[in-house]
């Protein structure tokens, strides 16, 4: 029987054009009603998730920043899992020659969640990004006067190539050890998002660890994703779904397959396997 259940965000719970479909939000308050915790586990901090769980009209957890920080339904932080000062400066020392490419994620109410050094606004990409979400973003210069606190997160986003060279570079740090990295690649835009959170640190291992505050067994859970960053919380899982849209990688493991994000894949999977056809 399944108790709790963990979804993530982009490429599962929103489709392509980053909406919630009514189907997927009509099925996750049916299986709260039914007595069922859902978590959404994602990678974004808490700010960038919360207008997607307000969408939701029944109590969720949030598990965001791939871990970093899960949230009760009150937005209190249950749990923290935070990157120490020291190992974050090293981080952003490797990547000094990518300075625009990073971010410094905090687990704070508002204005500053996210550090930035400074926004590129002659990218119409990145200007209206952060003006999006200027209730949020920061600017200070240089980053790591930032560093005031531990964060939960150094993230850095770029082009696919340019992004595994700095990966491939921060794992041979001698701080490698103190630090777990996440990838979430989206390769038809050229874009890999890189968490660089505290060591061991991922979407699977905080999952596992709330199901078993929560006094639930891995046969209990289920989960659904689509991405690299989505693995270890399907691995978590004693029923990994997998969206019909997921990357390759995901698809060799043998796990079950439900619709795509677009054809409210979360909803299918909802109802096959929590609330019994």
């Amino acid at each position: 029987m399944i108790r709790l259940v963990a979804i993530d965000i982009d490429g599962t719970l929103l489709d392509s054009r980053w909406q919630l479909p009514d189907a997927n939000r009509d099925a996750i308050c049916a299986a709260v009603d039914a007595g069922v915790e859902v978590a959404i586990v994602t990678g974004r901090m808490y700010g960038f998730a919360q207008p997607v769980i307000g969408l939701l009209p029944c109590p969720v957890t949030a598990i965001v920043s791939n871990g970093a920080v899960v949230k009760s339904p009150d937005g209190a932080s249950a749990v923290r899992h935070l990157l120490p000062r020291a190992v974050a400066k090293s981080l952003l020392d490797a990547a000094s020659e990518w300075p625009d490419r990073a971010a410094l994620i905090f687990d704070r109410p508002r204005d500053g969640q996210m550090v930035i050094e400074r926004i590129d606004r002659s990218d119409p990409l990145r200007r209206a990004y952060a003006e999006r979400n200027r209730a949020f973003v920061r600017e200070v210069e240089p980053l790591e006067s930032a560093l005031t606190e531990d964060p939960v997160v150094v993230m850095f986003n770029g082009p696919v190539a340019s992004m595994r060279e700095l990966v491939g570079r921060l794992r041979s740090l001698p701080t490698a050890s103190r630090f777990s990295v996440n990838l979430t690649e989206y390769e038809s835009r050229d874009v890999l998002f890189v968490d660089v959170l505290a060591a061991g640190c991922t979407k699977g291992a905080t999952l596992a660890e709330w199901a078993r505050r929560r006094g639930y067994a891995r046969g209990d859970v289920m989960a659904i994703g689509d991405n690299l960053n989505d693995m270890e919380m399907l691995e978590a899982a004693g029923l990994p779904v997998v969206m019909g849209n997921a990357v390759p990688a995901l698809f060799e493991r043998g796990w079950a397959v439900t619709a795509t994000n677009d054809e409210a894949g979360v909803a299918a999977a909802i109802h096959r396997f929590v609330l019994g056809g």
